[in-house]
């Protein structure tokens, strides 16, 4: 198994090189291998070893799927086939793939093409809707399930979910505030669990690119360490038993974004979601009301601005303008403004100039 290799230690030091596009891959590898945990699956070392070859731009990320999908063709290997191995090295460099491409569409047509893509070869109904209801037992809830859709609600619910998020405004919220409905948009399409298998590791990939679309530089660390809890903060966000006074939550989900998006600190512990756990969860380091770099309440598209600074203090407006898909004349609005407030201020002029975040 990778594991064994400390899989994250061996990627990061691409990201240590500073070089964008190994980065750009090392960091996709590492949320694409750490998802796989939400199904309790682990890959292998020559899926590392490919991997790296990736990264160094040895091989295309298509030789990387025709290696694989070959490895185990050659091998004939049932253990790796019940382990889970095959499964989680190929949907994993198909993760990779989708991580790294600039395109994507908000509806409910790209969260099927998601999934069909994931696990084309793996599932034999990859990218259908299911057509029976399901259970499944979950450890937090002590052997009981969250409640899903009826399968014949499935694409009407889907629709109905997707029309409210894309009719929905982020203007003006705080980032504490689009965090909460972000939340609840992802718990929502969690529980409607639209595929017979997969459904984690395709929401996941779909709202980490809706968030792009945000112009957030999205932590992969947080996925990659973290993806089962990110698995027990869905459950969590849709099970109630009012008998017992437990009621579903998205505290949970919410400490994870928190540290996805805007580089909290929360402990995010897997017994923490246990229905049985009693301790109070406190965030460590972070005030919801502030944004991190500031002392006054952010909206989500300053706090998009402030990442996409830290990474690039050198970037001019028009580049801001492309990655937030905002008009250049806004992002010169919204930067005067983040300046006025004292989020952000300009050093050295226009030619030579860089933006400095103010702590």
């Amino acid at each position: 198994m990778a594991d064994e290799r400390n899989w994250q230690f061996e990627l990061s030091e691409y990201i240590k090189q500073g070089e964008p596009d190994k980065a750009t891959k090392s960091e996709a590898w590492k949320t694409a291998i750490g998802l796989q945990a939400v199904d309790g699956l682990e890959t292998s070392e020559y899926l590392l070893d490919t991997a790296k070859e990736h990264i160094e731009g040895k091989i295309d990320i298509a030789t990387v799927q025709k290696r694989v999908k070959s490895y185990y063709e050659q091998r004939e290997n049932r253990q790796a086939v019940e382990d889970g191995t095959e499964e989680a090295d190929k949907v994993a460099s198909k993760i990779t793939e989708i991580l790294n491409e600039k395109t994507f569409q908000f509806s409910p047509a790209e969260l099927k093409t998601i999934h069909r893509r994931l696990f084309t070869d793996v599932f034999k109904h990859a990218g259908e809707i299911r057509d029976y209801n399901i259970t499944k037992k979950e450890w937090i809830l002590n052997g009981e399930t969250v409640l899903y859709a009826s399968y014949d609600s499935i694409n009407d619910t889907l629709d109905y979910d997707f029309r409210i998020e894309k009719e929905f405004s982020y203007d003006g919220l705080s980032a504490t505030e689009a965090v909460k409905h972000i939340t609840k948009f992802a718990a929502g399409i969690w529980q409607i669990h639209p595929f017979c298998e997969g459904n984690t590791r395709t929401t996941a990939v779909f709202i980490i690119k809706y968030l792009k679309t945000f112009g957030f530089n999205i932590s992969n660390d947080v996925f990659a360490n973290n993806s089962w809890f990110f698995r027990n903060a869905l459950v969590r966000a849709n099970y109630n038993d009012v008998s017992r006074g437990i009621t579903a939550t998205t505290e949970y989900l919410e400490q994870f974004f928190e540290n996805l998006l805007f580089g909290a600190n929360n402990e995010l512990k897997n017994r923490y979601t246990h229905i049985g756990y009693t301790d109070e969860i406190q965030s460590a380091n972070y005030d919801n009301s502030k944004c991190q770099n500031g002392t006054l309440k952010c909206t989500l598209e300053e706090m998009a601005i402030i990442n996409i600074i830290k990474n690039n203090p050198k970037i001019t407006q028009k580049e801001l303008a492309e990655k937030t898909n905002c008009s250049p004349r806004t992002i010169k609005r919204r930067t005067v403004e983040m300046q006025e407030k004292g989020l952000i201020k300009r050093e050295n002029g226009k030619r030579n100039g860089r933006w400095i975040v103010t702590q």
